[in-house]
């Protein structure tokens, strides 16, 4: 039946790895995630506080504080932190997963899921959604049982191989929402599991269905599953209730509807098959057209005004389970993408999933199976609706449709992109974030505002067993001086190019810094989780400064697939943007910015937009320059 425990300690234990093979082979070698020292961390703290400090006499303090932790509490903190890193295998993994997803309890919706729109469907394969979503079953199905037998390859950078841990809860698991202020996830999964089984659950106007794409051992061929989905879609002529936008619902609120609602035998036994399912498959009824229009409805569902019941709006987040880590959704229009529930799996091993099954299809050799007459055809799980799981949808609804309409979107592309930045010996990422900079320097001087936080950019700490992100702290002394000089007319384009290449080289040294895991950000973390119950939060943990620089006004981070239309995921303060970039294309730079409707969001984007232009001016100027010499 459905998962209702108590979570269990070592919940994190259950996901099986695949059967030897690649896949898993580098995971014994990769060493521990290190500890830095703590001089070194509290240096690069200083450091990095310095250009958000409001004053010189705030600064003057949250260094005294600084100073006064590293020769006293932080000292201790250290031993206890480094004893933890020798005792454990990731020393961070608990704390993070908890504070950073699992006691988080606002809707995972806009604020933790993020999604990828996919490139348009081959022309030479049938064409319309059904085509599509049979296309994308096959290969995401191909590649799970790749996966179990131990043979998709692992990822990698120069360096060499990345861990692959967060793969395991990739397929056959589920998000589960915790009574006690505190989620985990079950998984299904067997271990020696050969990946020749295993059903999906299809939702289709808000109707369960549980298909079985291997049958009697056999893969079903492309034909069948087309058949199996046609025969869906012919069988859910009308709305079905709505449950599934439950999931998208504060989550101290779901865990209360989700206890009354596997209450009932029959919803339990439903709610398992979802849970077990190795992955979701939304067939939407809506057709996005626009960009902007197509990201929405992916990363929030659509909202169609007076479509419902009682000319209510009808949400496309009736036909999700937000709690799967993978969910294909394919709108009546054949555009398609996917939907990724962030937990226990970050961005990138979905990146490879989607690469690998859009690159499979896109193949004309694709294996597309043999049809026979036998397959048995899906079954309809239909809820029993009670009149307080009625009561819970109405609420429901209606809180997401006050947090869709509460968030703003906006997407552009710049004319130029990674062909023309790499022919001026930048790197990509830095020029990128550098625009960002400028940009939002110039926002907040319209608007007369200070800077309420720092930036984010995600980097991947994967080099190290089990390891997941660190925080790239990308303000800078030097990327502010090369903001302030470009709208300073009397400082030369020799100049600004010399403190672009400063703020650059700043950035990147950052960037490494993080990757090899001596960041800032997540020690300070593991230090005050260091202390016991009845210990004194060190002074420096309450100053001003300190909290505002990981205030993350602004969120970044950059993913990149050719297969890449749309890409992104919300803000994380209030008062912030989240900026979702891919620097992949030789033609453009794409950013998609959202915020909360209050925030000018617009306004940044155009700013983005200039930024982005004034950035190629100066390196073409400077070309210029040199040419003449």
């Amino acid at each position: 039946m459905a998962s209702s425990a108590s979570r269990q300690a070592n919940w994190k234990a259950a996901a099986p790895a695949p059967l030897p093979g690649p896949t898993f082979a580098a995971q014994s070698s990769l060493p521990k995630l290190p500890v830095p020292d703590l001089p070194d961390t509290l240096a690069k703290l200083k450091e990095s506080l310095k250009p958000l400090a409001w004053s010189d006499a705030e600064l003057a303090e949250v260094n005294k504080k600084i100073d006064e932790f590293g020769s006293g509490a932080g000292e201790e903190l250290q031993k206890r932190l480094t004893k933890r890193r020798d005792e454990t295998a990731h020393w961070l993994e608990e704390w993070w997963d908890d504070l950073g997803y699992l006691t988080y309890r606002d809707s995972v919706i806009v604020n933790v899921s993020y999604y990828y729109g996919f490139d348009d469907y081959p022309a030479h394969l049938p064409q319309g959604s059904i085509a599509r979503a049979a296309a994308l079953t096959r290969g995401a199905m191909q590649f799970r049982q790749l996966f179990k037998l131990g043979q998709v390859k692992p990822e990698s950078t120069k360096e060499g191989p990345i861990c692959m841990d967060t793969w395991r809860w990739m397929f056959d698991c589920c998000r589960i929402p915790g009574q006690q202020g505190a989620d985990w996830s079950v998984s299904y999964a067997k271990d020696g599991d050969r990946g020749d089984s295993g059903h999906i659950i299809v939702l289709r106007k808000g109707r369960v269905w549980k298909l079985d794409p291997w049958q009697n051992g056999r893969l079903l061929s492309l034909a069948e599953l087309q058949r199996q989905l046609q025969h869906i879609s012919d069988n859910t002529a009308s709305e079905y209730p709505g449950v599934g936008v439950l999931t998208a619902s504060n989550r101290d609120v779901w865990a209360k509807d989700y206890a009354n609602l596997i209450s009932d035998p029959q919803n339990a036994s439903i709610v398992e098959q979802i849970q077990s399912a190795a992955f979701v498959l939304s067939l939407d009824i809506e057709q996005p057209t626009d960009l902007v229009s197509y990201s929405r409805a992916l990363w929030h569902g659509s909202v169609t005004p007076h479509a419902g019941v009682n000319n209510k709006p009808l949400l496309g987040l009736r036909n999700r389970w937000v709690d799967k880590p993978v969910s294909f959704v394919v709108f009546e229009n054949g555009k398609a993408g996917i939907l990724g529930e962030h937990s226990v799996m970050d961005g990138t091993p979905t990146v490879a999933l989607c690469d690998t099954v859009l690159d499979m299809i896109a193949d004309p050799t694709w294996d597309q199976g043999e049809p026979t007459k036998d397959a048995s055809l899906p079954v309809a799980l239909d809820w029993k609706v009670s009149p307080t799981v009625e009561s819970a949808i109405e609420s429901a609804e209606k809180a997401a449709l006050e947090l869709v309409e509460s968030q703003a979107m906006n997407i552009l592309r710049t004319p130029y992109g990674k062909a023309a930045i790499k022919s001026f010996k930048v790197s990509p990422d830095s020029w990128a974030q550098m625009v960002v900079q400028l940009a939002y320097a110039r926002l907040l001087n319209s608007k007369g505002w200070k800077r309420q936080g720092g930036t984010y950019e995600a980097a991947t700490t994967r080099k190290f067993f089990k390891g997941r992100t660190e925080a790239i702290r990308v303000v800078s002394s030097e990327s502010d001086a090369w903001v302030r000089s470009m709208d300073d007319e009397t400082v030369s384009v020799e100049e600004r190019m010399r403190l672009f290449g400063e703020a650059t080289k700043k950035h990147i040294g950052w960037a490494r810094m993080a990757g090899n895991g001596l960041g800032v950000d997540r020690h300070m973390l593991g230090l005050r989780q260091s202390l016991k119950k009845d210990e004194t939060l060190p002074a420096l943990y309450s100053d001003p400064l300190f909290k505002r620089s990981s205030n993350w006004v602004l969120s970044t981070s950059a993913i990149f697939s050719k297969h890449f239309e749309a890409y992104g995921w919300g803000e994380v303060v209030p008062e912030g943007f989240g900026v979702a970039y891919m620097t992949g294309f030789d033609g453009y730079l794409q950013y998609t910015i959202t915020s909360r409707t209050e925030m000018p969001n617009a306004e940044f984007c155009k700013e983005i937009e200039k930024a982005a232009e004034d950035l190629y001016a100066l390196h073409a100027q400077a070309g210029q320059a040199k040419s003449m010499l």
